[in-house]
């Protein structure tokens, strides 16, 4: 996916746990790891407002793009 997620960066930087940051946001530590490790399909934007709330960042620091590497053949 093209989209790669950095709350692991964030979180070591801020010297939080995951569950810390999944109950100061308010959801489950299962959807936050579903987040954190880049198998989520969608984000709401109250849930990315809450995260850079709490880290205390900006949404680029959480996310970024990256190009897909091309097919061979």
């Amino acid at each position: 996916m093209p989209i790669a997620v950095d709350i692991d960066v964030m979180l070591a930087k801020r010297k939080m746990s995951v569950g810390e940051l999944a109950e100061r946001v308010g959801i489950t530590p299962a959807n936050l790891a579903v987040l954190k490790n880049g198998r989520a399909k969608a984000v709401r934007f109250t849930t990315l407002a809450a995260l850079c709330e709490v880290l205390k960042c900006q949404p680029g620091d959480l996310l970024r793009w990256e190009a897909e590497e091309a097919a061979d053949g």
